[in-house]
């Protein structure tokens, strides 16, 4: 493969993700975006990096940590090799807190829906 190609290409849904970046510090916003090139250029991106969360039709986290910090990012798939981000939270537990998936899958199918529309023409 040339260097310029890249097996995903990565977008977000309106500001969720830019809202929660921009007020992240300079290290932990490095540490994202080099962790998005990673994700765009591996063929196999590892569990450490992009992993699926179960039971939720197709909703992945992006994960990073820098120090003790830890970041989650929820994206998914469109179309195959495009990953949508939406929001991005500090994870203070072990587990990730229901209510962030739940918002996650919220904003997944306002995503799916809108799309919907657009092709529709309403």
């Amino acid at each position: 493969m040339s260097q310029n190609q890249k097996y995903r290409k990565i977008s977000f849904y309106k500001n969720y993700f830019l809202d929660f970046v921009s007020k992240q510090s300079t290290d932990i916003q490095y540490k994202i975006y080099w962790t998005f090139e990673a994700i765009e250029d591996l063929w196999h991106v590892p569990d450490t990096y992009l992993k699926h969360i179960v039971n939720t039709n197709g909703l992945y986290e992006i994960r990073v940590q820098v120090g003790n910090d830890i970041i989650r990012i929820f994206c998914f798939f469109e179309t195959g090799k495009l990953v949508i981000l939406i929001n991005g939270f500090q994870k203070k537990t072990q587990k990730t807190p229901k209510k962030e998936i739940k918002l996650a899958l919220k904003l997944k199918s306002e995503y799916e829906k809108q799309k919907l529309d657009n092709l529709r023409g309403t």
